[in-house]
Formats: C-alpha cells, structure tokens, sequence
C-alpha cells in the first residue's frame, strides 16, 4: 500500500524522526503535542485519526522544525514504514458524544468541583421513591466514571436499607476510569457484604441486560466472576488490584469508523461479591445470557455530550435505559444547564458559543417520540426550575478569589469552565491572539467570589409494563 499524501513520509514517520531529531521519547511527544503519552503507541496499533488531531500533530513537528505530510483524504490509510497500514482518517459530524477528548481536564475537574457531591445527594433522594422487590435493590449507573458518584450513592443506599442485597451494576468504556471506580469499592463491600457489583464496558443498549446485540460480539464477549475472599476491605482491595492485568487485556477501546465514539474491543463483564456471602446472594448474582434489567433506580449523570441533536440523545442513551426500569422504577437524568458564571468565562472568548442546544424539555420530548407505543408506561418528570436545577461549585478558599487569584486557582477556573462548556482541544489551541483567557477568568472569579455552575435534572419512571 502506498502512502496517502503526496509527501512520501507517513505521519508516523515524521514522528520517529523528529523524535530522534529532538532526542525525544515518543510519550513525552504525544503529551506534548495532543496531551496523550500514548498517542504513538496508538497510532502503531491503528487507531484511527480525527483531521482536526492530525492537523495539530502537524503543526507542533512544523512549529519546531519538523517535516509533516498533509492530512490526507476522509478514510483513507497511512502505511508504516514496515508497510503495515493504520491510522484511518476519521471526519464523523456525530463523534465523542460523551467528552473525554481530555482526561487531564477531567481528573482536574473531578477534583477542583464539588458536582460529584451534589450529583449523588440529588440521586440519594431519589431512594424515598424506589419500591424494590426481593431478591435485591437494583441499581444502574449509566456512565461509572471514576467512580465518586457511585461510591457515595452506595453509602446513602447503606443507610436507608442497611439489611438489604444489593445488585449495583454500571457501564462505563474508560479503562482508566473503571481502574479508579473499583479502587473505591473494597470499602463498599466491606460495609455492606450483601452487594454484587457488576461493571461492562458495553452500549447503553446492551449494558443493562449484560447482552450484546451483535451475533459475532456475544460469542466474543468475556465474562470474569470473582468471589473475593477474606472479611477485611483490606483484603477485597488486595484482589481488586490483581485485576489489573484481566482489564489491561479485556477493557481495551477503539474509535467506531462510522460515528468515531469509542467502542470496546469486545464486551466484557466483571462481576465481584464476597465468598461469604454467595450463598445468600446466590438469586442475585446474573449469569451469562440470563441477566435481566429491571432497576429500580438509574442514574444517567452527563452521559452524552451536550451539542449532538436531543433526538440522539433519547435514542442512543436515556431510552435504552428507560426500558431498563422496573415498575415504580426511576431514572434519573443529569446534564450540564449553562447560564452561570462559568458559561460567562467562555462566553468573553467565544460570544456566541453555546453548548447546551437541548435542555431537559427538549430531550423529554425526544424520548415520547423515540418510544412510541412504549409512551404510556412512563410518566416524565421535568419539575420546575427550581426543583430541576441545581449548582455546584469550584472549591476555593476565601483568600483564594480577593484582589490577588493565584495562577494555580486561574488555570483551575479556567479548565473547569471549558471542561463543563465541553471545548475542544483544537478550539483551545485557537485562541485568537491577543485573547487573554486568564485575565478573562480572573473577572469573572472576582465579580461573584468563585465560581460555580447550573446543572439540570429529570426524571422517568415507569408505571407499568406491557
């Protein structure tokens, strides 16, 4: 296969020797130039390239005395200097429906933002409401992340049914994330033994059943049943972290050619409870091509990203989770609302930005539309703003915001507003000259004192089934 472009070295190959040119290892260039150590190494394995990304590539090996190759065209190959082909060129309009273009600014974000607080007190309160029925109280999370919403639902879940099983299932497509989420489950188990945890990296559309739709995925899918052992969290920790190489090898994620979201290399399901309690928890543990949905409680916290179209977020998402509902069942929906100091931050960069194009309305209305003849056995709760909306906000000290905001506390500000407006690496790297983000930041903290942010909720719940 030849090479794409009409300069006769590949990427790649431009990356090798401006590597050795530079005395540069190939992690330290991906971080430097798309922030991903594994930038090279995924390249190498034929990850597929969004324009945008191979334009900045580019642009940081020309910037310090590099040659590159021009993007070439939509969907075609490079080859490698060994003559393997990788590296497709991805031009999707529908891709990363959920953001994590970056995970440092997520990571930052996490820690800098009480929203994981607020989002798992606005689902604990949901808990008034569920009815379970034996064998369990189910529970589905429909985006795990790194696991802080979900650790501190099941401490609320702990003390308004501290006698009841548990089954806890989630979804979520990160190896990094799912890696941080069963790090904080040792404690869980240990509190309440009688739990099942059941995490899959598969759609929304197959995770609440533990099932993959496509014939050739269910007979490639991989399922690990692990009954810890011992009685101290110490010891499930231990065993949770021997896990590591089992996800390394099976929670592995490509971009989809057609729409360029990440998809998993082949699902996979991961299901722990503890030895001395699998004869009681024995009617609750699922088993392959058995496992039903039937949740009483779902928590679909920012779980696609706010500019694709209200009708690809009922479809895609929120209505395969609604059908995951038993009766007296309940979702809960969360996203990002805008209309705060943090959207005002983005705002005096890009005036006429705005990433929420659908709110709480628009997405209820979608989801009637999406389950048709389903539509009677739900009623859709938007509330009112005043129940619906709710803020959290970036943690700060007093002395943080007065008339002198540190450098550290800035660049927080700032990389929480374009995490939460979901800006775009390249849109970043845009910034007209002469733009002073920082400074732009620094006014907005002082106006209010901090800085905080508008999320939206919703509620459906199922009243029967058919």
């Amino acid at each position: 296969m030849q090479p794409t472009s009409n300069n006769p070295q590949t990427l790649l190959e431009s990356i090798y020797a401006f590597c050795q040119q530079n005395g540069m290892a190939e992690s330290t260039f991906g971080r430097r130039a798309v922030n991903d150590g594994k930038f090279v190494s995924r390249l190498k394995d034929g990850s597929r390239l969004r324009p945008e990304t191979w334009s900045r590539v580019a642009k940081f090996i020309t910037k310090h005395g590099g040659d590159a190759p021009p993007v070439p065209e939509p969907g075609l190959l490079q080859t490698l200097p060994g003559g393997e082909p990788t590296a497709a060129i991805d031009t999707s309009s529908e891709k990363n429906f959920r953001f994590f273009d970056n995970r440092q600014k997520y990571l930052m974000f996490v820690n800098t933002c009480s929203e994981k607080d607020i989002v798992a007190k606005r689902a604990g309160m949901e808990l008034s409401f569920i009815q379970p029925a034996p064998p369990a109280i189910r529970m589905f999370d429909g985006g795990i992340g790194d696991g802080t919403v979900l650790a501190k639902l099941l401490r609320e879940m702990h003390g308004r049914f501290p006698t009841m099983p548990f089954y806890v299932s989630g979804k979520e497509i990160s190896l990094e994330d799912i890696r941080l989420a069963l790090g904080k489950m040792a404690d869980r188990l240990f509190e309440h033994p009688a739990t099942v945890l059941v995490f899959t990296n598969m759609f929304y559309s197959e995770a609440p059943w533990l099932t993959p739709k496509n014939p050739a995925a269910k007979k490639a899918m991989v399922w690990k049943e692990l009954a810890l052992k011992g009685v101290t969290a110490h010891d499930f920790d231990r065993q949770i972290a021997e896990l590591d190489n089992f996800l390394t090898d099976n929670w592995q994620a490509r971009h989809s050619p057609k729409t360029g979201n990440p998809i998993y290399e082949h699902p996979t399901v991961l299901v722990l409870y503890r030895e001395d309690y699998r004869f009681l928890l024995n009617d609750v543990i699922p088993k392959p091509e058995t496992a039903k949905a039937d949740f009483d409680l779902v928590l679909a916290s920012q779980p696609y990203r706010l500019r694709v179209p209200a009708a690809f977020k009922a479809k895609n998402v929120i209505a395969p989770l609604a059908r995951a509902l038993r009766p007296s069942g309940r979702l809960l929906g969360i996203h990002s609302y805008g209309r705060d100091p943090g959207m005002e931050i983005i705002n005096k960069i890009w005036p006429d930005d705005n990433p929420f194009t659908s709110n709480r309305h628009d997405i209820l209305r979608a989801l009637k539309d999406e389950l048709g003849d389903e539509v009677d056995e739900f009623d859709f709760n938007a509330f009112s703003d005043d129940r619906s909306i709710f803020q959290y906000k970036m943690h700060t000290l007093p002395t943080e915001v007065d008339s002198s905001i540190g450098t550290s506390t800035l660049y927080a500000a700032w990389n929480d507003a374009v995490y939460v407006a979901q800006i775009e690496d390249d849109r970043l790297e845009e910034i007209p000259d002469g733009v002073d983000y920082l400074q732009s930041t620094r006014e907005v903290l002082r106006k209010y004192g901090g800085l905080w942010f508008n999320d939206e909720s919703y509620v459906v719940s199922r009243t029967k089934r058919a």
